[in-house]
């Protein structure tokens, strides 16, 4: 992957490929079955493939599997050849009050990610009554005493971005990046201005669940739903009829690029909209169908029209 391909993560100098691997299902046995669906072998093949495909950027948490991500992350990465950009999180649980908390956390997550410093932090989400600046101020804390490279957050709205951004300013930090969801079926950050004002800003726009949770590959229908725990919110019968115009619209986009995937068209329409996505990846096809949105791009046309597709699903 060469340097033109590469992005800035907001302005701080940092690179990074335009897409990145969401870790959420590592670990987590409950959400995503792991130790049932994929095993710590899949994983680590994912992870390989991945950078095999040049994606350097990995996302995790603290939350996540209980801290069982971090840690195959960093087992993972610990092996690894190729320099790998670590994303984690912070979460502001009620009994956390003070920035040292989040200092604390900080360092638990080192633990587990065997690393000195984590290129970026994040606070998962805001959590009043605690200011957002509190934590703003335990992240510069956490930039000077050089555990972090870069910060950002997670989840917050157009005022609590500004908030942050203000925050961080009084201490000579940036703001990197605000990760939130963002695909052709959930787009509120086009409609309520945090993409307008991200661009404004210079922070980037994470997206997690560009495929919407598998609805964007194809592979449900009204006859063929979600099971398990996403059932209730993604199984809808007359939500997958209505989606499946779309689809068809996707796989045919993708024909014109040389036999793109449902998934692959989603993963580049939310590249070609200024964000930065970050599928998940539990085994070494899903990677690979990752990285297939890499090295192409829709039209202005072809995204207009999905545009289009996309707002009638979402009007009905």
């Amino acid at each position: 992957m060469n340097k033109a391909q590469l992005a800035p993560l907001g302005s701080t100098g940092m690179q990074v490929v335009p897409m990145g691997i969401g870790t959420w299902a590592w670990g987590d046995s409950s959400t995503w079955g792991y130790g049932r669906t994929h095993t710590d072998a899949d994983l680590q093949a994912a992870f390989e493939a991945s950078l095999a495909a040049g994606i350097n950027l990995f996302d995790t948490a603290e939350a996540y599997g209980s801290g069982q991500s971090e840690r195959l992350l960093g087992r993972f990465t610990s092996t690894s050849q190729q320099p790998v950009v670590v994303a984690t999180k912070f979460v502001p649980y009620p009994w956390r009050l003070r920035k040292q908390n989040l200092l604390d956390a900080l360092r638990a997550s080192l633990d587990r990610l065997g690393l000195k410093q984590i290129d970026l932090y994040q606070l998962h989400f805001p959590f009043p009554p605690i200011p957002i600046e509190t934590w703003m101020n335990g992240l510069a804390d956490a930039v000077q005493a050089g555990l972090v490279r870069s910060v950002g957050i997670s989840n917050c709205s157009v005022e609590q971005m500004r908030r942050a951004h203000a925050a961080l300013a009084k201490r000579g930090v940036i703001l990197a990046s605000n990760q939130v969801e963002y695909s052709l079926l959930h787009r509120a950050p086009e409609r309520n201005g945090l993409m307008q004002a991200c661009r404004g800003m210079n922070v980037t726009l994470i997206a997690y669940s560009p495929i919407k949770k598998g609805v964007l590959s194809g592979k449900y229908t009204p006859e063929n739903r979600p099971t398990g725990i996403f059932r209730s919110s993604l199984a809808n019968r007359d939500y997958l009829a209505r989606v499946q115009p779309l689809i068809a619209l996707m796989r045919e986009i993708g024909q014109a690029h040389g036999g793109k995937t449902p998934s692959q068209v989603a993963l580049n329409w939310v590249m070609c909209k200024g964000a930065l996505p970050i599928p998940g990846a539990k085994n070494v096809r899903q990677a690979q169908e990752n990285a297939g949105a890499l090295g192409w791009q829709l039209s202005e046309s072809e995204m207009a029209t999905l545009d289009v597709a996309s707002d009638k699903v979402m009007s009905k």
